[in-house]
């Protein structure tokens, strides 16, 4: 039996403030990059608590999400593992609320804002092309109700019984 594919699913929050915008800069296997809050899908967990405990993880705040901004598909190749990787990014936007004092996740090294000419001016240091267009899709005023989004309640049950 051959081997099954399987896209590596993240979440990412897309958080504006004054025309500025939340970012992580974070140590990668490239080299300092930055990014929004955002990670990988854990088991037994709904995208929209995933986008909450990233944000809680990198950035020190809470998030609750509020639109899905956009689905995007990348494939990129490893320059650890030399494979191709496909990724399907969940982009959420929502509001920031309390900041907590807390060390942030392994890994980031700090939080900065910046505007969108500030972001475009240093795409060579973002984690992904997706960083600056999930910003371009925000301004474009691009948002789908949560309602588009559907956990099986079941499914959880089913893991934990």
């Amino acid at each position: 039996m051959s081997e099954v594919w399987k896209p590596s699913v993240t979440v990412a929050a897309i958080i504006e403030r004054a025309g500025r915008f939340l970012l992580v800069e974070e140590e990668t296997s490239d080299g300092i990059r930055f990014n929004q809050p955002a990670g990988h899908l854990d088991p037994n967990e709904s995208l929209m608590d995933a986008v909450a405990r990233e944000t809680l993880e990198e950035a020190a705040h809470d998030f609750t999400p509020t639109a899905l901004v956009g689905m995007y598909m990348s494939r990129y190749l490893s320059s650890r593992t030399k494979q191709e990787v496909t990724y399907l990014r969940f982009a959420f936007c929502g509001d920031l609320g309390m900041e907590h004092n807390r060390p942030l996740d392994e890994g980031i090294l700090r939080t900065v804002w910046m505007t969108r000419d500030e972001m475009v001016a240093c795409q060579e240091k973002h984690r992904s092309p997706l960083v600056l267009q999930c910003v371009d899709d925000y301004l474009a005023g691009k948002r789908a109700p949560l309602s588009v989004i559907y956990t099986h309640p079941s499914v959880i049950g089913e893991l934990h019984g």
